[in-house]
C-alpha cells in the first residue's frame, strides 16, 4: 500500500511531462493524457478508500534531509483524501471542460501542462505529512497558478492579475514560512503528526502568538480573506476552466485547507477565536456585498467565492465541534456549485462572447439546458432548501447562535450570519435574473445556442450531486464527511444529523429571513438605482499599484545609489561586507587565534611565493596596458595551481589550473567589450583607500585560511577521510565529498552555473558590434594553429573520458572532466571562430545543461526509490570479459551531469562572448545609422 501515495503523487507531473513531449499531437490527444492524471489518482484514492474509512492513516516516508527535519513524508487520513478527491475530481472535469473551452489558437498543450503543473502541487500539499514538505508544494501551487492566471499572456488584465496573485500569496508564503519555521522549534519537528499532537505545547509556548498570525497571514493571502482579498476578482482575467478550477476547490481552498490542517495546534485560544472568526465576518460580508454590484459573470462570482470563503474561515474560527464540522461541509459544497457555476458562465461566454449582465438577459429562451443547470447550482449559492448550499447554511446559523465569548460576540456573529444570507440570496438573484430572464440579450455578434453536448457534461455532473447532496446527505455525503471532519476533531467529533427538516427553529426561521430579505433587496436596490449604472472602483488594486510604485521607486533609488554602473563602487561594497561578516565574530568575542607554529618553507615554496607576488605587484603597476594584465592575472593563478600541487592537493590543482585556462581566455573575449579608452584617473585618496580595504581584506582571508589549514586531524576532515570508501565507496575523498556528502550542495551549484550561463546568452545572443568597430578586410588565417587545436580534441577528449571514469578514486572526476573537454574547443573558437567550429561541431550548449541537470536529478532521486536519502550512493562489481571486475559507484550518474553541466555552461558563456555579431543592415555596415530605425531596448537596427 505504501507505494500508492507517491505514484498518486507522481501521476500529474507525469502527464504533464507526457503532454510537453508530444506538443504536435491534437488537442484531444492532449486532453486524454492530461486526463490520465486526475483519473487514475482517483482509481488510487478509491483503493484506499477502505483504510481511510476505517479510520487508519495511511503513510510513505522516505529519508530525505534528516538533519533539518525534512523528510519525504506522505500522509493521507480523511481530510487528505477528502480534499484529494476534489483536487482530482474536478480536475478530470476541468480537462474535459477545457478541450472544448480552449479556442484553436490557444495552445492546449501549455495549457494541459500547466494546470497538471498545479494539480500536482495542490495533490503535494494536502498529502504532506511534513511542515517542511507542505512548503515546498504551497509555493509550488502559488508558481504554477501564476502561469495559468497568466496564460493568455497578450491580455493585459491576465498579466496583471496574475502578477497580483503571485505577489500577495508569495509574500503569504514568506509568511507562513516563517510560522513553520517557529511552528518546528516549538514542538521540535516537523512531522505533521508530532505537531498535530502538539497542540497544547504550541497554545503555552511564548512564540504562539507569533507563529499563529504568521501562520493566518499565508492563509488569509492564499483564501482571499480581508484585506487580502482584492486579488482574486483580479485573477478572473484567466480562462473559465481555471476559474473554475482555482476557485473553487484548489488554490483559495488551500489556505482553509491549512486552516483546517493545522486547527488541532493552533485552535482552542482567545487570540485564534477572535481573529480568525472575526477576519472571516469581515470578509463574509465585504464579498457578499460588493458581489450584488458586479456587472461580469465572473467578477460576480469572484466576490461570492471570497465571501464563502470568509463563511468556512468564520466557522473554523468558532472552533466548535459542530462549526467544524459545518465548515468542513461547506468546502464541499461550494466547490461542487461554484465549479458548476464558473463553468456555466464559461459556456455564456464561450456561446455570447460577453459575460457582462448588462448586455445579456433572455437566455432561457435561446439556452435553455445551460440556463436550468445554472440556475439550480445559483439557488444552491444562494442557500435554497432541497440543495445542498441550504445545509452548510443552516449550520452556520445554528453554529452562530450558540457561538462562544461574550453576548455581544453571540450577536455579531449571528448578524454577520443573516445579512451574508441577505446578500447571498441577493446576488445569486441577479446572477439568473440578468442573465437568464428579462430583456436581451443585447448588441451580440450572433445568436447564441447550446455549446457542444459534452461541454456540458461536467457541469451536469457537479448540478446533479449539489442536488443529491440536498434531497438525501445522509446518503450522499454523509461518509465523505463524516471522514474529513473525524481528522481534524479526532475523539471530540460531535453527533449529528444531515436530515433535510430538524422542524421549525430559529436557524429554519433565519433561512427565511434571509431569502424573503434577499429577494426584497434585489428588487429594492433595482427600483431606487440603476444596478447596471453603478461604476466599481478597484480600491484594493490601486492601493496595491500605489505600494508597487512606491517600493520601485525606492528600488531605483537605491539601485542609482549603489549599482550605477560603476564596477569599482559595486567591488567596494562586495569586499567591505565580506570583511565585517567576516571580522563580526572576532569583534564580539575577542582573543587571540590559537595557531600552531609555523612549519619552515622549502626554497620551492619561497619561489611560488615571490612569483605569485610579483604577478600581483606587477599587474598593479600596468593595469593600463590590458593584455599583459590579464597575462599576469593568468600567472597568479597558475603559481596558486601549483601551491596546491606543493600542498599534494592533485585535484585542487587541476581544478585551479583548467579554471585558470577557461578564465583567461574569458577575460581575453570580454576585452571585446571594453571601451577603447579607460576612464580618467580616480583620486589618490581612492587609490589609498582601496589599498587599505585590500590589505585588510587579504589579510584576513589570509588569517582565515592559516586557521582551517592548522585545525588538528580529529576534525570534519578525519570524518570523511574514515567514512569515504566504507560508505561511498570512492577513495578520492574530494570527488566523494562533491557528489555524495555534499552531493545536494553540488547539486544547486550546477544549477546555479547553468542558469548563469543561460542569462549570459540571453544578454549576449542579440549584441551588435557598432560600424565603427569592425576591422576592415578579412579575418586574418592561422593554419599551423587551426591544425594543431583540431589534433588536440580527439586527445583532450580521451583525456577528459579517462579523467572521468577515475574519478571517484584518484584525482578527477565530473567538474574536471567537463573543464578538460572545454579547452580544445575554446581554442578553436579563437583560432577559427564561432561560425567555423559551429558548422563542423554542432553542439546545443543549451540542451546539454537542461540534459545535464535532468541526469543530476534523476540519479540523485533514484536512491530515494530504495528507500534512503537524495543521492545516497550505491556500488556495484561488474564483472566484464577481458577487462575483469570493474567497480562501479553509483554517484557516476550524478558525475555525468555534473560533466555536462560543467561543458555546456562553460561553452555557452564562452561562445557567446566571442561572437559578436556585425550589424545586421547594409546600412549600418557602412556605418550610416539611422536613429529612429534603431531598437531603443536592443540597439538592433530594425
Amino acid at each position: 500500500m505504501l507505494p500508492s501515495l507517491p505514484l498518486l503523487l507522481a501521476l500529474p507531473f507525469l502527464m504533464a511531462a507526457a503532454v510537453a513531449a508530444f506538443p504536435r499531437s491534437s488537442r484531444t490527444t492532449a486532453a486524454w493524457l492530461a486526463a490520465l492524471a486526475p483519473l487514475g489518482g482517483l482509481a488510487i484514492l478509491g483503493w484506499l478508500t477502505p483504510a481511510v474509512m476505517d479510520g487508519q492513516v495511511v503513510r510513505s516516508v522516505v529519508p530525505w534531509l534528516p538533519q533539518i527535519g525534512l523528510d519525504f513524508a506522505l500522509r493521507l487520513d480523511g481530510l487528505a483524501w477528502m480534499f484529494a478527491g476534489m483536487v482530482l475530481g474536478i480536475g478530470a472535469l476541468v480537462v474535459l471542460y477545457a478541450r472544448y473551452y480552449l479556442s484553436s489558437q490557444d495552445n492546449a498543450h501549455r495549457f494541459y501542462c500547466y494546470l497538471l503543473l498545479f494539480m500536482g502541487a495542490m495533490l503535494g500539499m494536502v498529502i504532506s505529512g511534513n511542515l517542511l514538505l507542505l512548503m515546498i508544494f504551497w509555493e509550488m501551487t502559488s508558481i504554477s497558478s501564476f502561469l495559468l492566471i497568466g496564460f493568455w499572456s497578450h491580455r493585459q488584465d491576465a498579466r496583471e492579475g496574475a502578477r497580483m496573485a503571485l505577489v500577495i500569496t508569495g509574500g503569504g508564503g514568506l509568511a507562513l514560512l516563517g510560522g513553520v519555521l517557529l511552528i518546528g522549534r516549538i514542538v521540535g519537528s516537523f512531522d505533521l503528526d508530532a505537531v498535530l499532537a502538539a497542540g497544547e505545547q504550541i497554545r503555552a509556548s511564548a512564540l504562539y502568538p507569533y507563529a499563529l498570525f504568521l501562520v493566518l497571514a499565508g492563509i488569509f493571502t492564499k483564501s482571499a480573506q480581508f484585506p487580502f482579498h482584492f486579488w482574486l476578482p483580479h485573477a478572473m482575467a484567466a480562462p473559465t476552466p481555471v476559474s473554475a478550477y482555482l476557485h473553487s476547490a484548489t488554490m483559495v481552498k488551500a489556505g482553509v485547507f491549512l486552516l483546517a490542517r493545522l486547527h488541532p495546534a493552533l485552535a482552542g485560544s482567545d487570540l485564534f477565536f477572535y481573529t480568525v472568526s472575526g477576519i472571516g465576518a469581515l470578509t463574509l460580508l465585504i464579498g457578499a456585498w460588493n458581489a450584488i454590484f458586479q456587472h461580469d459573470l465572473k467578477g460576480l462570482l469572484a466576490y461570492s467565492t471570497i465571501s464563502h470563503l470568509g463563511l468556512i474561515t468564520l466557522l473554523f474560527g468558532l472552533s466548535t465541534p459542530m462549526a467544524v464540522v459545518a465548515g468542513v461541509f461547506h468546502i464541499l459544497n461550494h466547490a461542487t456549485f461554484k465549479a458548476s457555476l464558473f463553468m456555466a458562465a464559461g459556456i455564456i461566454d464561450h456561446e455570447t462572447g460577453t459575460r457582462d449582465m448588462r448586455r445579456l438577459g433572455g437566455l432561457r429562451r435561446l439556452m435553455p439546458f445551460t440556463s436550468a443547470l445554472a440556475i439550480i447550482a445559483s439557488l444552491a449559492m444562494a442557500g435554497i432548501p432541497l440543495l445542498n448550499g441550504f445545509l452548510s447554511k443552516e449550520m452556520l446559523f445554528a453554529e452562530a447562535l450558540t457561538a462562544g465569548g461574550p453576548g455581544t460576540m453571540r450577536m455579531a456573529v449571528s448578524i454577520a450570519a443573516l445579512l451574508a444570507g441577505v446578500f447571498g440570496v441577493a446576488y445569486s438573484l441577479r446572477f439568473v435574473h440578468d442573465t437568464f430572464f428579462g430583456d436581451g440579450p443585447h448588441d451580440l455578434d450572433h445568436v447564441p445556442h447550446e455549446p457542444p453536448r459534452w461541454m456540458k457534461v461536467p457541469v451536469e455532473i457537479l448540478v446533479v450531486i449539489c442536488v443529491a447532496v440536498g434531497i438525501a446527505p445522509a446518503l450522499t455525503i454523509a461518509p465523505v464527511l463524516h471522514a474529513g471532519a473525524a481528522a481534524i476533531l479526532g475523539p471530540a467529533m460531535p453527533d449529528y444529523s444531515l436530515s433535510v427538516w430538524h422542524g421549525f427553529n430559529l436557524p429554519l426561521a433565519m433561512s427565511a429571513v434571509g431569502v424573503v430579505g434577499g429577494v426584497a433587496l434585489y428588487f429594492g436596490l433595482r427600483r431606487l438605482i440603476n444596478l447596471h449604472g453603478v461604476q466599481n472602483t478597484a480600491t484594493g488594486r490601486n492601493v496595491f499599484h500605489a505600494q508597487l510604485d512606491a517600493l520601485s521607486a525606492l528600488a531605483m533609488r537605491l539601485t542609482n545609489g549603489i549599482a550605477n554602473g560603476s564596477l569599482q563602487r559595486m567591488l567596494l561594497g562586495l569586499v567591505l561586507v565580506a570583511v565585517v561578516v567576516g571580522a563580526a565574530p572576532f569583534v564580539a568575542n575577542p582573543g587571540s587565534p590559537n595557531w600552531t607554529k609555523p612549519q619552515p618553507i622549502p626554497l620551492l615554496g619561497w619561489a611560488l611565493w615571490l612569483v605569485m607576488m610579483g604577478c600581483a605587484v606587477a599587474t598593479l603597476r600596468i593595469y593600463k596596458q590590458r593584455l599583459l594584465a590579464v597575462l599576469l592575472v593568468g600567472g597568479v593563478g597558475l603559481m596558486v595551481a601549483l601551491t596546491f600541487v606543493f600542498l599534494s592537493a592533485p585535484d585542487l590543482a587541476l581544478t585551479q589550473l583548467l579554471v585558470e585556462m577557461v578564465t583567461l581566455v574569458l577575460m581575453l573575449l570580454g576585452m571585446n567589450y571594453l571601451p577603447a579608452q579607460s576612464g580618467p584617473e580616480r583620486p589618490r585618496w581612492r587609490k589609498r583607500r582601496d589599498a587599505v580595504i585590500a590589505i585588510i581584506a587579504g589579510a584576513g582571508l589570509g588569517a582565515l585560511a592559516y586557521t582551517a589549514m592548522t585545525l588538528p586531524p580529529n576534525t570534519m576532515a578525519g570524518e570523511m577521510l574514515a567514512r569515504s570508501l566504507p560508505e561511498a565507496y570512492g577513495q578520492n575523498v574530494v570527488n566523494v565529498i562533491l557528489v555524495d556528502f555534499r552531493g545536494f550542495d553540488t547539486f544547486g551549484e550546477i544549477t546555479v552555473f547553468g542558469i548563469a550561463a543561460l542569462v549570459v546568452h540571453a544578454l549576449l545572443r542579440r549584441t551588435r558590434m557598432a560600424p565603427e568597430q569592425i576591422m576592415p578586410g578579412p579575418p586574418i588565417k592561422l593554419p599551423v594553429p587551426a591544425d594543431l587545436a583540431q589534433i588536440m580534441f580527439p586527445l583532450t577528449l580521451t583525456v577528459s573520458i579517462f579523467l572521468f571514469l577515475r574519478g571517484h578514486n584518484a584525482p578527477g572526476g565530473g567538474f574536471i572532466a567537463g573543464l578538460v573537454l572545454a579547452v580544445p574547443l575554446l581554442i578553436q573558437y579563437v583560432i577559427q571562430g564561432s561560425a567555423s567550429v559551429e558548422s563542423r561541431f554542432g553542439f546545443d550548449y543549451i540542451r546539454c545543461i537542461g540534459a545535464g541537470l535532468l541526469i543530476a536529478l534523476l540519479s540523485g532521486c533514484a536512491s530515494m526509490l530504495f528507500g534512503v536519502p537524495f543521492l545516497t550512493s550505491g556500488h556495484i562489481d561488474l564483472h566484464l570479459p577481458l577487462i575483469g571486475e570493474v567497480p562501479l559507484a553509483s554517484a557516476i550518474g550524478f558525475d555525468i551531469g555534473v560533466y555536462l553541466v560543467v561543458f555546456g555552461g562553460a561553452m555557452l558563456m564562452l561562445s557567446m562572448m566571442g561572437t559578436i555579431k556585425p550589424s545586421r543592415t547594409r546600412t549600418a555596415r557602412k556605418g550610416e545609422i539611422d536613429l529612429q530605425r534603431r531598437s531603443a531596448l536592443t540597439g538592433e537596427m530594425h
